[in-house]
């Protein structure tokens, strides 16, 4: 795979047991890659490891004052030199490759993921954890990945050295081929901890990052209550419990990096020693000394690899645990035989039409309508906006699938429900860019976007817009928004989010509180305009304001997790007593003489 052929057509189905069979389902997936940097990794390697040859072969050249043998000396040097310079380019080009194309996999899971997810992914992970994930960990992937076949290439190098003495000089062969596997695994007993301090470190890191990221995307509510040096002095904190983290493992690394230095030195120490010793006997020559000298100096450069292999599995194993933790949700489907049978007959499938019908709570919306859902728990309001979604419950028990013409949405492929049902949440995103680019989804076509925002009300949003384009009286559509929609109310962001919605002109449309934000009279007006384009359609609005119910065709009250009561808002402001302390935000004991008098 190279960089101009990303991104991949398929990323693949990851191993996500572990951290460390995610990264080796990388490798594996990259074996090629790996292949081809090992082997100019060689070329690079076994170059720098043939140079002390060359040297030694001219030293000894020039002892025996051999015109021919300096000249072939000089002729493998300058080969010998030459396949460094290639091996050294292709392999650092063949690494990075490896690197980008790693990391772009993971990022493509990660992005297949929170299509698949959607608004849940963030529910069931911390938002910061999921952008640490995407950002500084998917580096750390890379790095490793990167490594490794630096690694293999630079280990393999140290083998063929060891052979290569034992072969050229016996006596001083002997002692580099018992030091040399000595120095690689010196650092091993001190991995352990050096590995338990990094992963400590990029936990605090990664607990920094999700306090920062909800510091940042609630500052503007901080700063209404006076909170935001509270949450300012805990990220000041957290940032210092890094630091002490970081400084504790860098400790660690600098104590093997001295090892890695100090060893290879005492081992050059004993080749000298005895090489001389050897050579005052006659048993060496001057030339196979100054070989066997330089060949330990340059084993230096691949032992550093395995410096870097301990420190990239130490950094990259948290990273890939986090990466595979998040890569392990799944879309939650029933496991009913009906489910099944329309799932496995679902090649090509259309969406369903039909009534929308959730067995947990009972509740019921017919097709065509416009259904209004009033729960007086928000925390209930959302799991059952969940649910109409086609995501049920994780738990077991509770797991029980939204019914869409009698089919089970949640085991409908993926596209096929989210072409059939869409949630717009309570807390809507809107994404960075021009609001042409903001309403630009797929979409039926049946519905333009001038439609649309007519019906949420966005003319004063489409006012601001003009007012803030770099030309006067410019296209508000061409009004760059900014992340999030921050430089809008909050009343304006959910209409455009509403608008967005409207366009895409789903089977079924399940708004969550979508005028929570805006004044009474704008919601009036929202209402009546989401009544008149949804004609037709069914939508399905959980909210608890009069001016939402009254223009609903029907209106279903859930009441302790079941739906104990359908009407239409003015019926049931008079039948139902339940209904109207949670419309009317009548007392708890006005509700309680209520309802002793309805009965």
């Amino acid at each position: 795979m190279q960089i101009q052929h990303l991104p991949y057509a398929d990323p693949g189905d990851p191993d996500v047991g572990s951290g460390t069979r995610f990264l080796l389902w990388l490798g594996r997936n990259q074996l090629g890659g790996q292949v081809r940097s090992t082997l100019w990794g060689l070329l690079l390697h076994l170059g720098i490891a043939g140079l002390p040859l060359g040297v030694g072969l001219a030293v000894q050249a020039v002892v025996d004052r051999s015109g021919s043998g300096l000249a072939w000396a000089g002729g493998l040097i300058a080969v010998l030199g030459a396949a460094i310079a290639v091996g050294d380019t292709m392999q650092h080009r063949t690494a990075v490759t490896n690197w980008i194309t790693a990391a772009a996999r993971v990022q493509q899971l990660l992005a297949r993921k929170t299509a698949e997810l959607g608004s849940l992914l963030t529910r069931r992970v911390a938002a910061g954890e999921v952008v640490a994930v995407s950002t500084s960990d998917v580096e750390k992937i890379g790095w490793f990945v990167e490594a490794l076949s630096r690694f293999a290439a630079a280990a393999t190098t140290l083998l063929l050295v060891c052979v290569g003495l034992l072969v050229y000089q016996p006596a001083l062969g002997v002692v580099v081929a018992v030091g040399v596997p000595v120095l690689a695994l010196a650092a091993l007993p001190l991995l352990p901890r050096a590995t338990r301090r990094a992963d400590v470190q990029r936990e605090k890191a990664g607990r920094a990052t999700e306090l920062a990221s909800d510091t940042v995307a609630g500052l503007r509510v901080l700063r209404g209550i006076g909170g935001e040096e509270l949450f300012l002095g805990r990220y000041r904190e957290a940032s210092q419990e890094v630091r002490r983290a970081a400084v504790r493992s860098a400790r660690m690394w600098a104590l093997i990096a001295a090892v890695q230095v100090a060893l290879p030195g005492l081992l050059l120490v004993v080749v000298v020693v005895y090489g001389a010793k050897l050579a005052l006997e006659g048993r060496v020559s001057v030339g196979e000394l100054v070989t066997v000298y330089g060949a330990v100096t340059l084993t230096h450069h691949p032992l550093r690899n395995f410096e870097e292999i301990a420190m990239a599995y130490s950094f990259s194993r948290p990273s890939a645990r986090r990466a595979a933790r998040v890569l392990a949700l799944t879309r939650t489907t029933t496991t009913t035989a009906a489910g099944a049978a329309s799932g496995a007959a679902s090649a090509g499938y259309e969406p369903p039409g039909g009534d929308l019908y959730d067995p947990v709570t009972g509740l019921l919306a017919p097709a065509g309508l416009f259904t209004a859902v009033v729960c007086g728990d928000p925390d209930a309001a959302g799991r059952l906006a969940d649910r109409l979604g086609g995501h049920p419950s994780q738990d077991p028990e509770d797991h029980v699938s939204v019914l869409l013409g009698g089919v089970p949405l949640d085991e409908l492929p993926l596209d096929a429900a989210r072409s059939a049902v869409l949630v717009q949440d309570k807390d809507p995103i809107l994404l960075s860019g021009t609001l042409r680019e903001l309403l630009d989804v797929p979409a039926s076509g049946k519905v333009s976007a001038e439609e649309a925002l007519a019906a949420a009300r966005c003319g004063d949003v489409l006012d601001a817009l003009a007012q803030a384009a770099p030309e006067p009286g410019g296209d508000p559509m061409l009004t760059r928004i900014t992340e999030r929609g921050r430089s809008l109310s909050g009343g304006q962001r959910q209409r455009l989010a509403l608008a967005r919605s409207l366009v895409t002109d789903p089977e079924v449309l399940v708004l969550d509180e979508p005028t929570s934000a805006v004044d009474s009279h704008t919601e009036a007006r929202v209402a009546a305009g989401v009544q008149r384009l949804r004609s037709g359609r069914t939508t399905v609005v959980l909210a608890s304001s009069p001016l939402l119910l009254d223009p609903a065709d029907r209106v279903v009250l859930v009441h302790e997790g079941r739906a104990v009561a359908v009407g239409t808002h003015r019926e049931l402001l008079v039948t139902d007593a339940r209904y109207r302390a949670v419309v009317t935000r009548e007392t708890e004991e006005e509700a309680l003489v209520d309802i002793e008098e309805s009965a």
